[in-house]
């Protein structure tokens, strides 16, 4: 055994025979979905990057309406997360039927709610817009609003994308995954680059390839999950009229999820209000740090899936002390895992930094607040944010929603207007004042483990 073998073992393994993962396993299960999301917040920042050319308004922009778009990415990715517990639970049990009926209610649940969505973002995007930011400077406003709406036909196909693909990663298959992805984001980035640069359409030159790029990523992978070898297959007939039992049980994980990953970015949102406050040099900083930052989180957020993976597919078998060394063991890799990617991205970031255009104080700016998120990020972000998503596989959905309640939107609104606006800290406290969300969730979820109620929890 390695050495690093023995660091990421637990001291109380379960015997071989009952090991669905073994390290090779985890590492075809992890490595993809890693591989995945990086190319998703890449793509974020290509955005961002073409869009410097365009000028800092248009990036202002981009940066503002991006917190808007994600609070809508979140919802889904809570709902794809939701029906991914319920599914990896069935899949762990051998229950095909009742799993293929969880698949077909979860994309019909996603395609109503993000046609809602849509439907709602056309209709009152501009006052929302306004109502959230106020009077930013007329350029900033009119980038922010066509990049909005341009988004907004987007969402079903964002919508099914995230409920296929949590689906596909509930049955181990995380490659296939990623290989999709790495089709999309590479349509992205090309159409990016056609928009931007040969055909000089500015912020809609980056929008509407994403919404190609999101068609047919929902395209294909409704294809893969359609296969009959699938566990959870879909099947169009399960997805024609709701099944009101599977879709409470889905939504009993779901909807706390979502209103948790929602109030976690409507927050954000909120506290980029008093961000728009603060001038364009730091509006634009702030919106290139965000872009960096969710690459350096990369690692710990890329790790819940395999939590739900693998975790929900043991407790679904009843497996309860199976789930609990799993537990600690996805932990001991993600804390190790996350040290090394925070400190080897914040390594590259000046260097990244020099294909942007912009001003010599918001690129110092944008390092500073790069050095603070990665380091809090180590300490904090595997425990508040991976190991919580064990929890949620496991069944424990309601803790999770009001430890969220509690960090986010006490702690780190409350930080934000002090460190941010009666310090003037600017831009630097709002960042301190995510750190001390992050250490505050960290606790209570690092206490709600170590407690163990969270393996008496049942699902189906």
């Amino acid at each position: 055994m390695t050495f690093l073998q023995k660091w990421i073992e637990p001291k109380r393994p379960i015997p071989p025979e009952r090991q669905r993962y073994d390290d090779r396993a985890l590492f075809r299960l992890t490595l993809p979905i890693i591989a995945e999301q990086l190319l998703a917040v890449l793509v974020g920042i290509a955005d961002t990057l073409m869009v410097s050319y365009a000028g800092e308004a248009a990036v202002s922009g981009v940066s503002l309406v991006n917190q808007l778009c994600t609070v809508v990415i979140f919802v889904f990715s809570a709902m794809a997360a939701g029906g991914a517990v319920i599914a990896s639970q069935y899949v762990g049990r051998g229950d095909r039927k009742n799993g293929r009926l969880a698949a077909g209610q979860l994309v019909l649940s996603v395609t109503v709610i993000a046609a809602a969505l849509t439907a709602f973002t056309l209709l009152f995007g501009r006052p929302v817009f306004l109502a959230l930011f106020g009077p930013v400077e007329p350029a900033v406003y009119d980038a922010g609003m066509v990049y909005l709406r341009i988004n907004a036909f987007s969402f079903i196909p964002l919508g099914l994308y995230n409920a296929c693909a949590g689906l596909y990663r509930s049955m181990g298959r995380t490659r296939a995954v990623m290989n999709v992805s790495i089709v999309m984001n590479g349509i992205n980035v090309v159409g990016n680059a056609i928009g931007v640069f040969g055909l000089h359409a500015g912020v809609a030159g980056v929008a509407w390839p994403t919404f190609i790029s999101r068609t047919f990523a929902a395209a294909a992978m409704l294809c893969l999950l359609a296969g009959r070898e699938n566990e959870l297959r879909f099947r169009l007939r399960d997805a024609l009229r709701p099944e009101w039992k599977m879709l409470r049980r889905i939504f009993h994980v779901a909807l706390p999820n979502a209103l948790e990953n929602g109030l976690f970015q409507l927050a954000k949102v909120a506290l980029s209000a008093i961000v728009s406050t603060f001038g364009t040099v730091q509006i634009a900083a702030n919106g290139v740090a965000q872009s960096f930052w969710s690459v350096a989180a990369l690692f710990s957020s890329a790790m819940g899936p395999a939590y739900i993976t693998v975790v929900g597919q043991y407790m679904g078998a009843g497996d309860v002390e199976g789930a609990d060394y799993y537990m600690k063991k996805l932990t001991r890799i993600t804390y190790l895992g996350g040290a090394v990617w925070n400190a080897a991205f914040f390594a590259v970031t000046p260097l990244l930094l020099q294909l942007y255009d912009l001003s010599g104080e918001t690129v110092s700016l944008i390092i500073l607040l790069c050095g603070l998120h990665n380091f809090f990020c180590t300490l904090f972000s595997p425990a508040a944010f991976a190991l919580s998503s064990g929890l949620r596989a496991a069944g424990d959905i309601r803790f999770n929603l009001f430890a969220a309640l509690f960090s986010t939107v006490v702690c780190r609104v409350v930080l934000s207007v002090i460190l941010g606006l009666w310090l003037r800290m600017g831009v630097v406290g709002i960042t301190l004042a995510m750190a001390g969300d992050w250490a505050v969730k960290a606790a209570l979820v690092a206490v709600r483990y170590k407690g163990g109620k969270w393996k008496r929890f049942k699902l189906i």
